[in-house]
């Protein structure tokens, strides 16, 4: 008896301690994007999948689809500032081709509108590193959607 609990209890340590976990930044994503939401004074709308969005101008031309080709102007940043992406002369691409926080947040534009998108992980990249961007982290665009082509 005394050797099984020694056994059990050898294995829950070797489990907790295993480096192959995988963090689940959902709800971690969400408190961080509230928190930003809060200090810099920002009224976002939250979707059902967890994007944060905020419409600065809402525009008066074509809104786009999910599977529109569209030209965009944008910067991309951490919840500290620090830029990890910019074009303000305008990206070109297809919604289907982008990560998942863009796919769904261009549409509530429409054309000449701008604002911010706040994307958790899981709209992003994900838990795994992507070039710059760390495993788990949050993305914050500011977006102009120039045309729906």
């Amino acid at each position: 008896m005394k050797n099984i609990l020694l056994l059990t209890v050898a294995l829950v340590l070797f489990t907790a301690c295993s480096k192959d976990e995988t963090v689940d930044y959902v709800v971690k994503n969400d408190e961080q994007i509230q928190a930003y939401i809060a200090e810099n004074n920002l009224t976002a709308q939250k979707s059902s999948s967890g994007l944060y969005y905020v419409i600065d101008t809402p525009g008066t031309g074509a809104q786009p689809t999910t599977s529109s080709n569209v030209t965009i102007a944008y910067k991309g940043y951490f919840l500290n500032g620090n830029v990890f992406d910019e074009n303000t002369e305008g990206y070109t691409t297809n919604l289907k081709q982008v990560i998942k926080g863009w796919t769904e947040g261009i549409t509530y534009f429409k054309e000449g509108g701008s604002g911010i998108l706040l994307i958790p992980a899981h709209l992003g990249y994900g838990n795994d590193d992507y070039y710059t961007i760390p495993g788990g982290s949050v993305l914050i665009f500011d977006v102009e959607l120039l045309s729906v082509n």
